[in-house]
């Protein structure tokens, strides 16, 4: 990551506007291909025969006067899947995949994934004292200078350009944040579930297991008789994060009072094969976002779709192609989606049909609708919690709407950090393991399939709502009045079982 060549790449990728763009073909049996005009990636000047290090030096932007054809390293190359990529050590090359299976591999590969090497989550330090602040600003500021003072000390430590630093609602307003959650599991586990059953709690993706010490902290201070019965499981996919959780755990004396009710699973919830009899709470808090989707294309005449499939050739250049061929997960997807959704949803053939037609013939037009991206692991996420925990109840948060988002229904911001700037780009076919893919969820749309799917009932509240409801509001005022906790995070959205 910090070596010369990849510094130097970076410092030319950022030189200038980052516009970098795939090749769009769809395939009509692999016979016809017609090419979708767009602006093309960066590729290098100059090429040996399987000459990385030269492609690495140099970056250019390609035109799509003359585009390359693909079609036939497409029929040849084989196709792989996220899960057999998993072993690898080094990004593949000569092959195809579907879309979300690049993104899997990008955000999730053990080897060279986003969240498995380059993540680093942002830790305040002391928690804020809002009450003696101004105002917003006044926090805007503190929040601004201990970023630097925490990445300063990480760079005294181990420079580094491309940090990946990110931050949570968790580490923001703790513990204030973390004790709302706590409340509201408390509360709910009372009213139904105790003295008869435990409380078991599953957090998917706990970061530095700020989350889980805080509701441990505040179920024991507030509610003892709930903590002798509370079990806190954590299910985390990456290995460095899970050795962190562990690491808190054990931190301090207070932390270590926890141990007999913590147990930490590395593993990945789609590798999830333990049938869970227990009545049960899953936290999956903006987790949503960051699962793979799939791309959809659709002819503007025949209104068919097709699916994203993504080559990466032999110097490690992507290109886009698109396949009547639907796959079983997608296909599923939109069929559960047509019978479930109980009201309208944006997506490219929504609207007049013959305006569609027309545009479709103007000179120069696309040959395809703009994508869609579909949240299919999300759906295959549904179906291991009406498997494996037929009778859990769901507490999920997550962004409904994205500033910066790519071209296209539902598409995702993508980006990176370099040199402390976050840097969007365009297409969500980068380099693996350096950038965030993260996708808006369309909350009336997975409301309606999560119920389908399960069984279950629902409730929908804005973040503010929520928080109004189950946090100490107070504890989070500035003195002006305004209140951090309920003013940011206005673009996500809280889903929970009833």
């Amino acid at each position: 990551m910090n070596s010369p060549s990849m510094n130097q790449v970076f410092r030319r990728l950022f030189s200038h506007e980052i516009c970098s763009r795939t090749r769009y073909r769809s395939l009509l049996g692999l016979q016809e291909s017609r090419r979708l005009t767009r602006p093309s990636r960066q590729v290098s000047t100059t090429r040996g025969p399987d000459d990385d290090s030269a492609r690495e030096s140099s970056w250019q932007q390609r035109t799509d006067l003359f585009p390359l054809d693909k079609s036939k390293d497409f029929e040849r190359y084989p196709r792989v899947t996220a899960d057999m990529l998993r072993s690898r050590k080094e990004r593949p090359k000569r092959v195809k995949m579907l879309t979300r299976d690049f993104i899997e591999d990008s955000l999730y590969n053990p080897n060279y994934g986003y969240f498995s090497k380059q993540v680093v989550i942002f830790s305040p330090g002391e928690p804020f004292d809002f009450q003696s602040m101004r105002d917003e600003l006044e926090f805007n500021r503190i929040l601004g200078r201990r970023y630097t003072e925490f990445e300063d000390k990480l760079d005294s430590v181990a420079p580094n350009d491309t940090r990946q630093l990110w931050h949570t609602p968790t580490e923001l307003f703790r513990p204030y944040y973390g004790e709302a959650i706590a409340r509201y599991l408390a509360e709910n586990y009372k009213l139904s579930h105790h003295p008869y059953h435990d409380l078991i709690i599953y957090e998917l993706g706990a970061g530095n297991g700020t989350l889980m010490l805080n509701i441990l902290d505040h179920i024991r201070d507030f509610y003892p008789d709930v903590y002798d019965r509370t079990k806190f499981k954590v299910i985390e996919i990456s290995s460095a994060l899970a050795s962190m959780q562990a690491s808190q755990l054990h931190k301090s004396a207070s932390s270590r009072g926890h141990t007999n009710h913590v147990e930490i699973i590395n593993k990945s919830i789609f590798d999830w094969e333990t049938y869970v009899p227990e009545q049960c709470w899953v936290l999956a808090l903006e987790v949503f976002d960051n699962f793979a989707h799939d791309s959809i294309r659709y002819d503007p005449f025949t209104e068919e779709p097709l699916q994203g499939n993504v080559l990466i050739d032999n110097y490690g250049d992507f290109y886009e192609f698109y396949t009547h061929e639907i796959d079983p997960v997608a296909s599923r997807f939109l069929r559960v989606r047509s019978v479930a959704c109980s009201q309208p949803f944006d997506h490219p053939l929504k609207g007049s049909r013959i305006l569609r037609n027309l545009k479709a013939r103007l000179p120069f037009a696309a040959n395809l609708t703009m994508p869609e991206y579909i949240p299919t692991r999300l759906m295959q996420f549904f179906d291991i919690l009406h498997e494996y925990f037929p009778h859990h109840r769901l507490l999920t948060s997550d962004f409904h709407t994205l500033p910066d988002t790519i071209k296209g229904y539902n598409a995702p911001v993508v980006q990176t950090r370099y040199q402390r700037r976050v840097v969007p780009v365009s297409t969500p076919l980068v380099q693996q393991g350096y950038f965030d893919i993260l996708f808006p969820t369309n909350f009336a749309v997975v409301e309606d399939i999560y119920r389908a799917m399960t069984g279950k009932l629902t409730r929908v509240s804005s973040h503010e709502n929520f928080l109004k409801r189950w946090a100490y509001v107070e504890d989070t005022q500035t003195r002006s009045g305004e209140n951090p906790l309920l003013s940011w995070y206005k673009n996500a959205s809280v889903m929970s079982t009833v």
